[in-house]
């Protein structure tokens, strides 16, 4: 089967596009059967994908126990009071600018 996306000629290639019909599946196994068999390429264009956002998905995190000198710990924790968030939070906000240029 021919894809529409490897059709250089405009009108050819409305004849290749088809709507995606996806069906109501039974099981999730026969949903994963679908999608391996299913080619988008026939469905869709690079040009048709559009950027989405999920504002409320927070990512995973992890909680871990680390051991600091009180005195480093108490300065952090002014500072952390200077700007006035949570000592945790700031601790987060300072590691998120260091290793990941936040």
């Amino acid at each position: 089967m021919k894809s529409a996306y490897n059709i250089s000629n405009r009108r050819e290639r409305k004849l290749y596009e088809k709507k995606l019909i996806v069906p109501k599946f039974k099981s999730y196994d026969e949903e994963l059967d679908f999608w391996d068999k299913i080619n988008l390429a026939d469905y869709y264009e690079p040009k048709d994908v559009v950027a989405v956002s999920f504002p409320n998905l927070k990512p995973t995190s992890q909680s871990i126990s680390l051991r600091i000198p009180v005195f480093l710990l108490n300065k952090i924790k002014e500072k952390a009071n200077a700007v006035g968030v949570p000592y945790q939070s700031y601790i987060k906000t300072q590691l998120s600018n260091t290793f990941m240029g936040v």
